[in-house]
């Protein structure tokens, strides 16, 4: 059966925006991670972007996930989340704050917690993290348990934003295409993706996974990474990109700390599902939170 889809219904145009993936290989000195995120921060907001991306566990990264328990903020109040809202304020730029341990209703584990800030340092929105890392990689002789030490979310997040409505999700999310059909649905026409991708699965599948959120979504992809080798021990892949809903990259960083940046152009997304409108040809649905 056909669906009836309102959501594709033409959005307003808005003006042309430049937006930021931060690439960071984060510690666990949170002090020092988060001077590193202002100066980049600050760089990008200079070179003229309304939107910057943090990567996923931006402002500590131990070599365990039950580390964040350790240094869980409680919602509403804490440095990290202080930071933040700071920054964007002080910058006058839009901060997607890629992940923050909050506390949660288990006191052994941690949500997992995407904090948006508007350019008035006002919390804007928060998605926690529903797809969690749990995976034995034999090559990489590396073993994952995220939800040891996470709790995972049961809500997706669409919010209006300068670059038009504003999908989020958390590295590992990326693997589920089903969630990124529930943001269309709910009206995102750019989706940001904090990320701390293993070299391993990074290489294999980073570019092809990022690309694919795009094409098959036609929407602006905005994929912030960890990228290098941090204290703890680890590797991360890196190659933050932004990419348009035709699957081009528009900028994009190798391993290291930097910036990416690249405008969004919502005539050219609704240009594009105009012409080539397969989300109109959709013929079956998944359920979704």
């Amino acid at each position: 059966m056909l669906r009836s889809p309102d959501y594709l219904k033409q959005a307003p145009m808005t003006e042309n925006v430049n937006v930021s993936a931060i690439q960071m290989a984060s510690g666990t000195n949170i002090d020092a991670n988060l001077l590193e995120a202002k100066r980049l921060i600050k760089q990008a907001a200079d070179d003229g972007s309304k939107l910057v991306v943090l990567p996923e566990n931006f402002s500590f990264m131990g070599q365990r996930c039950v580390e964040m328990v350790s240094v869980a903020e409680h919602f509403g109040d804490g440095k990290v989340q202080s930071f933040l809202s700071r920054q964007a304020k002080d910058n006058d730029i839009w901060i997607v704050g890629g992940t923050v341990p909050l506390v949660s209703s288990d006191e052994t584990r941690v949500r997992s917690s995407c904090l948006i800030f508007n350019n008035e340092g006002e919390l804007a929105g928060r998605y926690d993290k529903m797809h969690l890392f749990d995976v034995q990689l034999i090559d990489a002789n590396e073993q994952y348990s995220e939800s040891l030490a996470i709790e995972p979310g049961d809500s997706s997040l669409v919010i209006d934003t300068p670059c038009g409505p504003l999908g989020v999700a958390i590295c590992y999310d990326l693997r589920f295409p089903e969630m990124f059909r529930d943001l269309i649905d709910k009206g995102a026409r750019i989706i940001a993706v904090p990320a701390a991708f293993t070299e391993a699965t990074g290489k294999a599948h980073w570019d092809i996974l990022v690309r694919a959120r795009a094409i098959e979504n036609l929407s602006f992809v905005v994929a912030s990474a960890q990228g290098g080798f941090h204290v703890s021990g680890r590797e991360t892949h890196g190659h933050s990109m932004l990419v348009d809903p035709w699957g081009n990259v528009l900028a994009e960083l190798g391993k290291g700390t930097g910036v990416a940046s690249a405008t969004v152009d919502l005539d050219f997304l609704e240009s594009t599902r105009h012409n080539f409108p397969s989300l109109n040809h959709r013929r079956l649905t998944c359920k979704t939170s």
